[in-house]
């Protein structure tokens, strides 16, 4: 066998990684869902759905 397996520093490794990932996407998905293109967006689309259906009824 060329080198020495140390499976504790793999799982002690893989778990560290695993808390840093879960402690930072929290921000992340924040930062990411509710960025003001994003509900500038959902407002445009709404306005746009209500001219929409007040066009159709008027028809």
């Amino acid at each position: 066998m060329p080198h020495r397996t140390r499976p504790m520093t793999a799982l002690l490794l893989f778990t560290g990684l695993n808390a840093v990932l879960v402690t930072t996407i929290t921000p992340v998905y924040d930062f990411v869902c509710f960025l003001p293109y994003w509900e500038r967006r959902r407002e445009r689309r709404r306005l746009e759905r209500e001219a929409l259906a007040n066009r159709s009824q008027s028809s």
